[in-house]
């Protein structure tokens, strides 16, 4: 098996991000991004922790998780299905918007921690490619009952959420998205599932090799029961492991084996406050993921004549172009 086990080795197989995609980060919630959470019932949470990350979810009415003064997001208590354990901890979270593709990353750290509310200082903020919903068909689903056995959900779930932590404890969730059956394979104690073209900011997998501990919320769309999928995380770009995971005739890039998985099926409280199948039942949302865009690579601070003229030249028009053709010729 050729496992990756460096960053050399990473960006070997994946490239590395280019300045648009870096400057699509931003520090802070802007406007655009508090009118993303205003209009978001859901989010998938990670928070880094001793033993490694903890993968959750959080969600109730729209706009449930608030924006401070731009530097700062609270969350309810009640909201989550796992709170925090102590200030300082990493946290990494993925808002969704009934009906759009794309997702926003918050990321930072746990700020203030009451009985109520987990504050969190925000260092990043930033909207991520909507592939992984678009792979799992994510709001196309109607509310259902999912398999109560734990193989049996694996090969029926179309969507997860990777928590991974740096070694500075650092967080990140990052989408995954597939058919069923095509998500994640479950053999002799070991997850595996597929890396697909993405943005390259590869977040996750350069968290993985810097500390392997792992986590996943493993959903079937419709459902409100979820998997918890945990282990020590292997990189490999092995032909046989990667061929498992063809679909539509295309290989994945690399898969990430979880060690020691023992996924472990229960109901989430936050699923069923947020409600977010069927989607139609959602107001139609006026948030436009390409304006999002551009609004933040406007207000990234990166310096440069590169990204002077990025900001310059930047528009909505070009940005939903670029997403469109992405989803349409590199979807896999």
């Amino acid at each position: 098996m050729t496992t990756i086990e460096t960053t050399a080795d990473l960006e070997a197989c994946m490239g590395v991000a280019g300045l648009p995609v870096k400057m699509k980060i931003i520090d802070h919630i802007d406007a655009a991004a508090a009118s993303w959470l205003a209009a978001s019932p859901l989010a998938f949470v990670a928070f880094a922790g001793d033993a490694g990350p903890v993968a959750t979810l959080a969600g109730g009415k729209t706009g449930f998780a608030k924006a401070g003064n731009g530097t700062t997001l609270a969350v309810p208590i009640a909201a989550l299905d796992d709170a925090p354990k102590a200030v300082g901890q990493g946290a990494g979270l993925l808002f969704l918007i009934p009906g759009i593709d794309e997702t926003m990353r918050v990321n930072g750290r746990v700020k203030n921690l009451t009985d109520e509310t987990v504050e969190i200082a925000v260092e990043e903020c930033f909207v991520h490619c909507g592939k992984a919903l678009i792979r799992s068909d994510f709001w196309a689903a109607a509310p259902c009952s999912a398999p109560d056995d734990a193989r049996a959900f694996l090969s029926a779930a179309r969507f997860l959420a990777l928590a991974t932590a740096d070694a500075d404890g650092g967080a990140d969730m990052s989408p995954k998205g597939d058919p069923a059956d095509g998500l994640i394979h479950l053999q002799d104690g070991v997850a595996a599932l597929a890396e697909r073209p993405g943005n390259r900011l590869a977040y996750g997998f350069h968290n993985m090799v810097a500390q392997p501990l792992t986590a996943a919320v493993v959903v079937v769309p419709g459902s409100t029961r979820i998997a918890m999928v945990s282990g020590k995380a292997v990189i490999t770009s092995d032909e046989a492991a990667r061929s498992a995971f063809v679909v539509d005739g295309k290989t994945p890039i690399l898969v990430t084996r979880l060690e020691g998985a023992a996924p472990v099926l229960r109901e989430s409280r936050a699923l069923a406050a947020a409600k977010p199948w069927p989607a139609a039942n959602h107001a139609a949302s006026t948030v436009d993921p390409s304006a999002v865009l551009v609004a933040h690579v406007k207000a990234n601070k990166s310096k440069g004549l590169a990204a002077m003229a990025l900001r310059k030249v930047v528009n909505r028009k070009t940005i939903a172009m670029g997403l469109e053709d992405s989803y349409r010729k590199r979807l896999y």
